[in-house]
This record gives structure tokens, sequence and C-alpha cells, in this order.
């Protein structure tokens, strides 16, 4: 049996009915927050046959300047083949805080052309929760491959991209970073990156799109966004570096938003690259 997914978010409920499907690939996309404690009994355990999305090295060029930067076609494609990602994978992506990274893991997935991924509302925790089997983390052995990426460039935006919808009233900035990050008051908490906000950009915190690490319901997203943007609006969604910016992305599209791209660099390139 093989299965095609028609929703970027599918439960644990789903994903355990599912595990035996011929073409499922599971993928751990869990990194360490960048803010606050990381301690986690959660990181020696996976869900069954889970492979490891190394987010921060493997699927991101590391010889950027910044973190998490967007990799290549030829790199990432090459890594999704040694994880035995094929064309026809029907990927679920988790990670052990509930929904943090995961989101960016399937946001690469469909900015490189595949669109059966999901992630797993409440990830890891909401999996303990329901009390299904879980293994020491391990490498599953795997055959390589065939993925084939089709890069959709206007998924991904950059700094000359971005630097443009900074001055144009035809396009909307949404900053996923906390409201005391997002107006200065509340340090950066990469040392040395200053505090500000991109123009043109209005503050919509990740965590209020979530209860208890699962996404709300889509009706309770769509107020949420609304009090920011028309569903018609073109948006680009920022954060710290391009990780929880992905959080607003998955919450956008599951409450009905078509129009949408992510700032790969986001606040660390911006803060970084801009002068005050």
């Amino acid at each position: 049996m093989t299965i095609t997914i028609k929703k970027p978010l599918v439960s644990v409920k789903w994903l355990e009915q599912h595990l035996n499907a011929a073409n499922l690939v599971i993928l751990d996309a869990s990194i360490p927050k960048v803010t606050g404690d990381d301690s986690n009994d959660q990181n020696k355990i996976q869900i069954p046959n889970a492979r490891s999305f190394d987010l921060k090295n493997k699927f991101s060029d590391s010889s950027a300047p910044f973190p998490t930067t967007f990799p290549s076609l030829e790199q990432f494609q090459r890594e999704a083949q040694k994880l035995g990602i094929n064309k026809d994978s029907a990927i679920v992506i988790y990670d052990d805080k509930g929904i943090y990274s995961s989101p960016r893991a399937w946001w690469l997935f469909r900015a490189f052309g595949h669109s059966n991924v999901a992630v797993l509302d409440g990830g890891l925790p909401a999996w303990n929760a329901a009390q299904y089997k879980v293994e020491l983390k391990q490498e599953i052995p795997t055959k390589t491959g065939d993925f084939i990426g089709k890069l959709q460039p206007h998924l991904m935006k950059f700094f000359d991209d971005v630097k443009k919808e900074s001055v144009d009233a035809k396009h909307l900035i949404i900053d996923a970073r906390s409201r005391g990050r997002f107006i200065g008051v509340e340090a950066e908490p990469r040392k040395g990156l200053r505090s500000g906000t991109i123009p043109n950009s209005k503050n919509l915190p990740f965590e209020d799109l979530l209860n208890d690490g699962k996404f709300k319901t889509e009706k309770e997203l769509l107020h949420s966004f609304k009090t920011v943007a028309n569903t018609t609006d073109n948006i680009t969604f920022s954060c710290g570096s391009g990780i929880t910016a992905c959080v607003l992305a998955l919450g956008a599209e599951l409450a009905g938003y078509k129009n949408l791209s992510v700032y790969d660099g986001s606040w660390t390139e911006w803060g970084t690259l801009v002068e005050e």
C-alpha cells in the first residue's frame, strides 16, 4: 500500500495507522532551541524507523555566514537521496518540541518541489502522550533514493527580495519572533546581533498559533492571521533565522492563505547587514 498525503499537517493517530505504508518516510528534524533551556530526555528516542534529518548541517549551506541557510538544489537532492527518499515518498516530519523546527524541513521539501509531505501535529511529545511505540535513536539503513528536486523560487526569499518588499506597499512581511524581540525591548538570543524590525513588517509570534505544542484549529488560525493580513496579501514570513517563520507559513496554509514565502536569512541576516 502506498499513500498520498492530502494535507500539510497529520495527527499522531493518522501516522500510527499508516506506519506500514510502503512509501512512508518519517523524518526527525529536531534541533536545539535557540532560546531557553533545551534539556530533553526525548532526544534519546524516536518514532519507529524515523530517519534523522540534519537540518543544521546536511540540509543547510553550512559554509554561509548565517545559520540554517537555504541549501543548493544539488545539496538538497543529494542528501535527500542519501536518506532513501524517492520521488513517490510520502514524508512525515516531526520534532521533539511539538511544533518548532519540523515546519522548516516541510518548507524545504515544498521549496524543492515535493508536495507529498506533512508535519506531525504535536511531534514526538504528542506521539508519546498517545503511548505509541518508540525506539532508541538509531541510524536506519536505507538504499539510495531517486528523489529529484525542482526548485520553486517563489517560496524562498533572500536579502535583495526583502529589501524591495520592505518599501513596497503591495507586500507584507510578518515576523514570527516574540513581541518583545519585535519591538526591541527584549535582547536577541544571538550574541552581538542588534535588536530591531524589518520595515513594512507586522508581528505574529509563532507560539500564538499553538496550544500545548499543537496547531490551533483552522478557524482559530484564520482569526489570528486576519489580525495582520488579508487572505489575498502577498506575504513573506520572517523570524530570527528562518526556522519559526516556517511555523507561520504552515499555519497560514492551514488557514487558507495562498501567496506565501519565507525570508531565509530573517532578522539574523537583516540585522547584520542593515544598520539602524
